[in-house]
């Protein structure tokens, strides 16, 4: 089984992060949430938005990067939303990853200084017409981390909830949902540990 670096979203550390990485527990991986927040969680992602960019992203990012010493190499990094940023840094150059799962957001590879290492599989789950995963350039950073590579893929779902894969919340989307944590742990019980 798998080992995971879950990072949240800009809503903090909630129970339906919880709730998610419960259900990867419960199918045998391990999974590691650090709260990025120190404890704070928001209602609604503008609020949660206005803490991130008050605390700094490069901050954040480093909290992640902390959360992962004494953890072993061989790790999967997965990320909501902001909670990308660390995961995706951490899969692009910290040795040994396993591969990285990456929700509602994408970052350009060149952001970390550093190509996509060879053979770090990756997926990117969003929804079509998620305005912030479209309309901030995500979609054209997944698709051009995926672009020519069989073990790298990106996954669109019709709809626009940004947040559609945490049961429990108001932007969940149970036909989107389903259909990503079935590829989320296809993509975990495939990898060589």
């Amino acid at each position: 089984m798998a080992e995971v670096l879950l990072f949240h979203h800009a809503l903090g550390l909630t129970e339906a992060i919880g709730a998610f990485a419960d259900g990867l527990r419960r199918s045998g991986h391990t999974v590691h949430v650090p709260d990025l927040y120190e404890g704070r969680t928001f209602a609604n992602l503008e609020a949660g938005a206005a803490y991130a960019q008050e605390v700094g992203f490069d901050v954040l990012t480093e909290r992640g990067e902390k959360a992962a010493e004494g953890l072993p190499e061989k790790l999967v990094y997965a990320g909501f939303s902001l909670g990308v940023l660390p995961a995706q840094k951490l899969a692009q150059t910290r040795a040994g990853a396993l591969g990285a799962l990456l929700f509602s957001a994408c970052v350009p590879v060149s952001a970390f200084g550093a190509a996509w290492p060879v053979g770090v599989p990756v997926q990117v789950h969003a929804m079509d017409a998620d305005p912030y995963f479209v309309g901030d350039g995500d979609l054209d950073a997944a698709r051009e981390l995926v672009a020519g590579a069989g073990d790298r893929e990106l996954f669109l779902y019709p709809g626009s909830s940004h947040l559609f894969a945490e049961r429990g919340t108001a932007s969940y989307d149970a036909a989107a949902a389903g259909p990503c944590v079935e590829r989320v742990l296809g993509f975990l019980g495939g990898l060589t540990v």
